[in-house]
């Protein structure tokens, strides 16, 4: 017997397992929001890459804060 797990198609996702999130509701691993984690799964693959697109410059706000 397979393993149903096993049969479902990778997701691209930029998690790093460092999974807090911030006073504003971000992920200070990856710096998706609450939304955007709990929605992954149901998001298209071109949402999701819209989504990683924006990742960096959200890194960047949060460090030039710093």
């Amino acid at each position: 017997m397979s393993e149903p797990a096993a049969e479902l198609p990778a997701i691209e996702s930029p998690c790093i397992q460092v999974c807090r999130l911030d006073e504003a509701g971000t992920c200070i691993g990856c710096f998706r929001t609450a939304t955007e984690i709990g929605s992954w799964l149901n998001f298209s693959p071109e949402q999701r890459r819209e989504i990683i697109a924006r990742l960096p410059q959200r890194a960047a706000v949060r460090f030039d804060e710093v």
